[in-house]
């Protein structure tokens, strides 16, 4: 991996770095090809793409008893561990919950008030690997805002993930059915037989499930269009470079297309960075991947003038995924307001947030960060807001109302108020 200097960097370059795709765009005509199909022949293409893509056969869409039984049967060590994350999971996710509220503001009483949506689908990959993070990820700040009915759609396989299974019933899913990629989403989107239609659907997955998300969007709420995984490292002199290049390994092995960055002001950093990066990923079972990862285009260690100039790099970066490694990591958290999460000092590994500290990963990226942030319990709520008036606040405003309704033309406005003061 070769250094190279921020204040260097080609309009090219710049380009890779900052305005990153989340590489869905040649999967739109597969994917709206397989919606139009599940909307015509329900569980019948479900049990049809099951065939063809996850090479299995199925009988019963519905699995939730399956997720049940998986709770029971699983690993107990395992399981405590899982209980342990969902915990975690849920208490950090607990605080976010809004309280209605009302205020008096002479003579109006104005207000707002929160309600889940009902019905949500979440996406959870599966299939022949093992995600229950994903799981607890997407169904507990659903389940904590109160969602009346989680559906959750897996993948399917000969032999089903039970650690799957067993986080998704432990996070509170309402049902379960084994469906993967883009199909799932149409059956979330629109329903079968079995499936039921939802209002929203969240959680990551491949490029398919990303663009059928992007299709269906406009018929059914999404939370966002989530590309490979990404992490970007901002440190100063005093920070280790072992730990900096295992957090960038960490993430260069989800994916050939992970992007992994870290920025410094110090030229030692970026040289034993590098140096550590090669020797660590000699040693992990994705190696290929990771090296892959790390040689992309929207990966890289980069040198900048200052940490001034560093923390201008990584808030136009936007990332995913935020590690802070320097002395002074509060005043450059301050300084940098684009990141999905944030993972302040040396012991805070992004694993923390990926798994068991509370957080949720599920995180906007390809910048999506500069105007949106991650999944949360806002994801699944509902605000309206309310009012009311007396007479003497009407009437304060009321030529206001009519003045503004006038000049737009909408004369039965300005009527509207003015009956309510006629003798």
């Amino acid at each position: 991996m070769n250094v190279r200097t921020v204040s260097d960097l080609s309009p090219a370059d710049r380009s890779a770095l900052f305005d990153r795709s989340s590489g869905v765009e040649e999967a739109h005509a597969t994917a709206r090809e397989i919606i139009d199909r599940v909307r015509k022949e329900g569980d019948n293409a479900l049990r049809a793409y099951a065939r063809e893509f996850d090479d299995c056969e199925i009988g019963n869409v519905e699995i939730t008893s399956e997720a049940a039984r998986a709770a029971e049967e699983i690993d107990p060590e395992l399981k405590a561990h899982i209980e342990t994350a969902a915990e975690n999971i849920r208490t950090f996710h607990e605080t976010q919950v809004p309280e209605d509220w009302r205020r008096s503001f002479e003579g109006r009483e104005l207000g707002r008030r929160f309600r889940p949506i009902e019905r949500v689908g979440v996406y959870t990959p599966g299939g022949t690997a093992s995600y229950p993070s994903s799981a607890l990820m997407g169904i507990i700040p659903a389940d904590v805002a109160g969602v009346d009915h989680i559906a959750v759609a897996t993948p399917p396989a000969e032999t089903l993930d039970t650690a799957t299974l067993a986080a998704i019933h432990a996070a509170g899913a309402d049902s379960v059915y084994q469906s993967g990629g883009a199909q799932a989403i149409a059956a979330l989107a629109y329903g079968t037989e079995t499936v039921p239609a939802t209002e929203k659907i969240v959680g990551p997955g491949n490029r398919f499930v990303t663009a059928a998300k992007a299709d269906v969007r406009g018929d059914v709420e999404i939370d966002f269009l989530a590309g490979p995984s990404e992490l970007l490292v901002v440190a100063d002199e005093t920070a280790d470079p072992e730990l900096i290049a295992a957090d960038m390994i960490a993430q260069a092995e989800h994916d050939p297309n992970a992007a992994c960055v870290a920025v410094t002001d110090d030229p030692e950093l970026t040289t034993a960075i590098t140096e550590a990066i090669d020797a660590q990923a000699s040693a992990r079972a994705r190696e290929e991947i990771v090296r892959e990862a790390l040689a992309g285009d929207a990966s890289g260690v980069f040198l900048a003038r200052s940490l001034s100039e560093a923390v201008l790099f990584a808030e136009e970066y936007a990332p995913e995924h935020l590690s802070i490694q320097a002395e002074e990591e509060e005043a450059l958290l301050e300084r940098i307001d684009s990141a999905g999460s944030v993972f302040l000092g040396p012991y805070t590994p992004v694993a923390a947030g990926d798994y068991a500290s509370g957080t949720n990963h599920v995180l906007p990226t390809n910048g999506g960060a500069r105007v949106t942030g991650g999944l949360s319990v806002e994801t699944f709520l509902r605000s309206t807001t309310v009012q009311r008036l007396d007479r003497d606040a009407l009437s304060a405003l009321r030529s206001t109302i009519t003045t503004l309704a006038e000049t737009e033309g909408l004369e039965a406005h300005a009527a509207s108020v003015e009956q309510r003061f006629e003798e």
